[in-house]
């Protein structure tokens, strides 16, 4: 299947940046067979799309936490494909019901902050239940009753799929139900899906899929609804390189959602593929945004040859997100990697904040008199 060209078909243009609030997805919600399932701490709607009429249950939500958006993107991307004449479309919805909340978090969403208008990250509220949104998705779920869950979401550039130095631009994790972190029929059946899904994406992104950290965490949504007995999977949306606005990202989503779906609907789920799981390589947080190496810098009047790095800072900015370079640290950077790299040849660090990179500083300096870093990149003219 060429699930590249599948996703030019059904990719939703008007959903293109890292800013999405219920703003720009109402269009496509009232497009759909929808209704309301609750309301936020702010009183934003959350709703609620189903489609198809088989008997096998998937539950999908997404923007638990309002900044992450790119796993939103590509699920109006599969909504598209649902809705068409496609004959694996056709074929799904005969065998799968669809349930989708594809903002639980839309005032977080509209602030552009991960926790919700109370300042609660909804992924910790699993158990307690303090938060109107926490509420909403559990009482879906209960009257649902999926036979699988698939939670959404995004994760930072500082994510390497192992420690080889590619990034994490899609990573996976079948969760613990237990302390233990054992493996039983509902864990595993996660584990196969998340299996079939990375042997596709290797033709695509070799190397660039992870497994995330399965410490078990009962106050999470994922551990909770695997404890409860349904094969549940965290898709994290990474970095693809000079993606920052997780346009391709999104293409290798849409490519899991329909492969993973794909081998439910032509197999049977009872394989054990541990094995197969724990070869793909777990996250490591080992990147930097920009590193700058051999930076000469005059340090109590002795010079000194350093390397340093900037992590972009992500902010809301007119109904889109600017990205504010800021240094993140100076040295120890042994066993870290660039998502870009910038060689200085032993020039000197000159900034109007001082002589040395400080740590919180914008990525605003010179390298020798020549070189510019605008935002921590060279300025071009």
């Amino acid at each position: 299947m060429d699930y590249k060209s599948l996703h030019e078909l059904f990719r939703e243009e008007t959903i293109t940046d890292k800013y999405i609030t219920l703003s720009h997805i109402g269009k496509l919600i009232a497009n759909n067979k929808s209704s309301v399932v609750g309301h936020s701490v702010e009183n934003k709607i959350i709703y609620k799309i189903e489609i198809g009429n088989g008997k096998t249950k998937v539950f999908m939500w997404s923007q638990m936490h309002g900044n992450e958006s790119t796993t939103t993107k590509a699920l109006f991307d599969f909504i598209n494909f649902l809705n068409s004449d496609e004959s694996l479309a056709l074929e799904f919805k005969e065998y799968f019901t669809f349930c989708m909340l594809p903002m639980v978090n839309p005032d977080g969403a509209e602030k552009y902050t991960r926790e919700n208008a109370n300042g609660v990250d909804l992924n910790r509220d699993s158990q307690a239940l303090t938060q109107p949104e926490s509420n909403v998705l559990r009482k879906v779920f209960e009257d649902f009753k999926p036979d699988y869950c698939y939670n959404l979401h995004d994760q930072r550039t500082i994510f390497g799929a192992g420690d080889k130095g590619n990034p994490a631009t899609v990573s996976f994790l079948a969760p613990a139900y237990n302390e233990n972190r054992d493996y039983n029929t509902t864990r595993l059946k996660a584990v196969e899906i998340i299996v079939a899904m990375n042997d596709v994406l290797q033709l695509y992104i070799p190397n660039q899929v992870g497994r995330f950290d399965d410490s078990f965490n009962i106050n999470c949504i994922g551990d909770t609804f695997q404890n409860l007995g349904v094969p549940t999977i965290l898709f994290e949306a990474g970095f693809y390189p000079n993606d920052y606005v997780r346009e391709i990202t999104r293409k290798y989503i849409f490519i899991s959602l329909i492969s993973g779906l794909k081998h439910i609907y032509e197999n049977d789920i009872v394989s054990n593929k541990i094995e197969d799981y724990l070869n793909i390589p777990q996250n490591k947080v080992n990147f930097f945004d920009i590193v700058y190496k051999n930076v000469k810098i005059n340090y109590d009047n002795l010079e000194k040859s350093i390397n340093f790095a900037a992590q972009y800072i992500e902010k809301p900015n007119d109904g889109k997100i600017d990205f504010e370079a800021v240094i993140a640290q100076v040295d120890n950077l042994d066993n870290y990697f660039a998502h870009h790299s910038i060689d200085a040849q032993g020039k000197t660090f000159k900034s109007s904040q001082g002589s040395i990179p400080n740590i919180g500083d914008k990525a605003n300096f010179y390298l020798g008199n020549d070189i510019e870093i605008v935002n921590g990149l060279i300025k071009t003219q």
